[in-house]
């Protein structure tokens, strides 16, 4: 594909991504990036009650998948395009992604994230880039950071580096498709992708239809943020209200155009997935594989149990990310306890009288329960003490129980639903 020398929208969505475009960025890629390893999951397994690998995108030397497009692209650019440097929005992943292009080929990046994006991502965007990367933190979501790096790009000639809506970036993303049939030796019957804006599944879905159009291939997105979905059904990228940005690399407003075009043409599967499951599958790659994902990486993965393979299909899922932040594993198991049924949350009028509290441990409160957060809401009132309390269950079958003994105490009880504004107001 020849070089670009800009970037809008209506230019790109004239452009096709091809199969040979993808094995043209596999070339571009040869001693850039990794043959990631692909294993197999026994843990996933037997959940699926047939063969699951993963394609482990989080051993780059970026810890995810991103440097493929980025490479692909800034590599095209002209001597020109090199000179005046490059522009990137980027949750975190991209951005490492382009940082280290651009360390390697000498061109210079300013990269903006949004406030969202944890600390570890952006020392790692500097520790890699060195002097070819200035950081710019804006707004809170990726499309905020997205929209300050175009009116940048637009101002200074820059070249913007797409994350995911580039014929370019599509290709080299697209190249882990190549990657998985190669090493699994045949076309895998299903293949499980994270979707953010598109541009990976975009990538996978054109190769694959080329060279193993039996392969079902299947986007993945988060519950919290399913743009791709909402373009599919709207039949066009629209942008999304508002979104869940705990899956930091798949929380985007709005789809790219070229991928949703493509995902369009194909009549791409999607399937959403809330994000405490999401955190669960975190919880078990580390505590079962001894694999460290962002909650990105576990994306796709975390599907396996909510959407179930015939028996007998070989699986692939890609784990594309492996950057997270140590600090974020309280949040992580809090809210996949919350998703299995183990962690509760209720508003308790205590009676203001000696021994109230003592009664609600001895007669509401059973063997596995525990009270893992108190805090007394409101201290005006001299008959009724309010306290927002912190449950944790040994089992989801605990819960009718519980909720049995707190109806027959004489302590005014009221549950917080996890989904409701007054959950996030008070818990967040």
């Amino acid at each position: 594909m020849k070089p670009r020398t800009d970037t809008t929208t209506s230019e790109h969505t004239r452009l096709a991504v091809s199969a040979a475009d993808i094995d043209d960025a596999a070339q571009r890629l040869n001693g850039v990036t990794l043959q990631t390893p692909l294993h197999i999951s026994h843990r996933l397994s037997a959940v699926a009650g047939t063969d699951v690998w993963l394609k482990r995108e989080d051993l780059q030397p970026v810890r995810s998948y991103k440097i493929r497009g980025a490479h692909n692209l800034i590599s095209q650019l002209t001597p020109e395009q090199r000179e005046a440097g490059v522009i990137c929005a980027s949750a975190g992943n991209h951005g490492q992604g382009v940082a280290l292009a651009c360390a390697t080929l000498g061109v210079h990046a300013t990269i903006f994230v949004p406030t969202t994006t944890p600390r570890q991502k952006r020392e790692r965007m500097l520790a890699i880039g060195g002097p070819y990367v200035d950081l710019v933190v804006h707004g809170d979501t990726y499309d905020d950071s997205s929209r300050a790096g175009r009116e940048m790009a637009e101002r200074t000639g820059m070249v913007m580096v797409p994350a995911f809506d580039d014929p370019r970036t599509i290709a080299g993303q697209g190249t882990v498709a190549r990657e998985i049939v190669e090493q699994l030796g045949s076309a895998p019957d299903v293949v499980l992708v994270p979707v953010g804006g598109g541009g990976m599944v975009a990538g996978v879905v054109v190769w694959l239809a080329e060279h193993c159009p039996s392969t079902r291939v299947i986007g993945v997105e988060p519950a919290g943020a399913m743009c791709l979905k909402a373009a599919m059904e709207a039949g066009e990228p629209v942008e999304l209200e508002s979104i869940d940005t705990f899956v930091d690399g798949a929380a985007v407003r709005k789809a790219g155009e070229i991928p949703f075009a493509i995902a369009k043409a194909h009549d791409l599967e999607l399937i959403a997935v809330p994000e405490g499951r999401v955190c669960s599958e975190m919880l078990d790659l580390y505590q079962g594989d001894g694999i460290i994902a962002e909650p990105a990486g576990a994306l796709a993965s975390s599907a396996i149990g909510t959407w179930m393979p015939t028996p007998g299909e070989t699986v692939v899922a890609i784990l594309s990310g492996g950057n997270n932040d140590v600090s974020r594993y309280a949040e992580v198991i809090e809210r996949s306890l919350i998703h299995e049924g183990r962690k509760h949350y209720f508003l308790v009028n205590f009676p203001q009288e000696p021994g109230a509290l003592r009664r609600f441990l001895d007669e509401v409160l059973g063997p596995n329960d525990d009270i893992t957060y108190f805090e007394y809401v409101k201290r005006s009132n001299r008959e009724l003490g309010p306290a927002l309390v912190g449950i944790e269950i040994g089992s989801r079958d605990d819960y009718p129980g519980l909720r049995n003994r707190m109806e027959q105490s004489n302590i005014e009880v009221e549950p917080i639903d996890p989904q409701s504004a007054m959950f996030r107001f008070l818990i967040s």
